[in-house]
């Protein structure tokens, strides 16, 4: 595979990723039962090992790292940031108007992730 389908493919899953987990709030807002059912349990791992996978296999080949460059340092930092937020809005958050906050939270975040990769620079927001 070249850099460019790694790069196409993690685009991809950045936005399974985020639709999944809107659709996965939206119905946790809604109390709906989908969120129990089995696939919704399981593809969400599958899409984001694909993403993790394709961004440290996109960091390798391009040589740029997180520690090493400040714009995916702040990435890395969004990341952990939103999977902390996405488990108390999905899953931790002890009511609905908490896991509704975290829910937002996490959707800001996952907008503040693809601006810094849009732009390469952690300060500049959409």
């Amino acid at each position: 595979m070249s850099y460019l389908d790694i790069k196409h493919l993690h685009v991809t899953c950045v936005l399974l990723s985020g639709l999944g987990f809107s659709l996965r709030g939206w119905w946790m807002l809604h109390e709906s039962p989908l969120r129990q059912h089995r696939l919704t349990r399981v593809l969400p791992h599958v899409v984001d090992t694909l993403l993790l996978g394709s961004a440290l296999t996109m960091a390798w080949l391009s040589g740029q790292y997180p520690f090493v460059n400040g714009w995916l340092t702040a990435k890395l930092c969004g990341l952990l940031a939103y999977i902390l937020l996405g488990v108390m809005a999905l899953k931790r958050g002890r009511t609905k108007a908490i896991r509704t906050r975290y829910f937002g939270l996490a959707l800001l975040v996952y907008a503040y992730i693809i601006s810094v990769a849009l732009t390469r620079n952690p300060l500049i927001l959409f």
